[in-house]
């Protein structure tokens, strides 16, 4: 029998080996490799066109959204399960609109993690339990509407920004131009009706874009 082929990408080490083990002890998926980032994530992705890719989505460098919009460009079969600490409607939205086909949180991924990659390999969707309150109520508030409209370049400026890193700082992780990154930037502050870095941080912050 022929197994399901996982790529796990997490950027801690223990995290990867613990559901490496979880997916050992099934009889029919494999990890086929490891990825710490997401740029990384997209070149095995070339490399061994899993059948899932479980990703996480905070990570240094380019994060998991990025990674998920840039694999899923490449191959709109792409079958990619997030399980993230962020537990809120905007990244869930987020991957959903970028074609993710499951959505699970940490906290409860050890429990529903065979089930969701099972189901996701299927072409499914897989939303767990609790993120469901967040997916009836998608875009219900001012703050959600306006992220909504960032492109998905916009919102990984966003996040990386509101998180602290400089434009020359961005321009390197994206592969990108000062410039292209800096004319971003205004356009997010536009969209998100912010003049400064410092309401960008506390509207990220607010949302859980980014942790306080």
């Amino acid at each position: 029998m022929s197994k399901l082929r996982v790529l796990l990408v997490d950027d801690h080490e223990v995290v990867r080996a613990g559901y490496r083990r979880l997916f050992e002890s099934t009889e029919d998926i494999e990890v086929i490799d490891e990825a710490t980032d997401g740029e990384q994530a997209y070149q095995l992705y070339l490399e061994h066109r899993p059948g899932v890719v479980v990703m996480d989505l905070t990570m240094p460098g380019i994060g998991g959204l990025d990674a998920c919009r840039r694999i899923l460009a490449r191959d709109r079969d792409a079958r990619i399960l997030v399980f993230s600490v962020h537990e809120n409607e905007i990244f869930l939205n987020r991957a959903l609109d970028q074609g993710v086909l499951g959505y699970i949180s940490k906290r409860n991924a050890s429990r529903v993690m065979i089930e969701a990659v099972r189901c996701v390999a299927r072409g499914e969707l897989f939303i767990g339990q609790e993120m469901m309150p967040f997916l009836v109520k998608r875009k219900a508030s001012q703050d959600n509407r306006q992220v909504a409209g960032l492109s998905p370049r916009e919102f990984e400026i966003f996040r990386l920004r509101a998180d602290g890193k400089t434009v020359n700082e961005i321009a390197e992780l994206l592969n990108l131009s000062p410039k292209t990154v800096g004319h971003h930037n205004t356009r997010v502050k536009q969209k998100l009706e912010v003049s400064n870095d410092a309401e960008l941080t506390r509207l990220a912050i607010r949302l859980g874009v980014i942790e306080a």
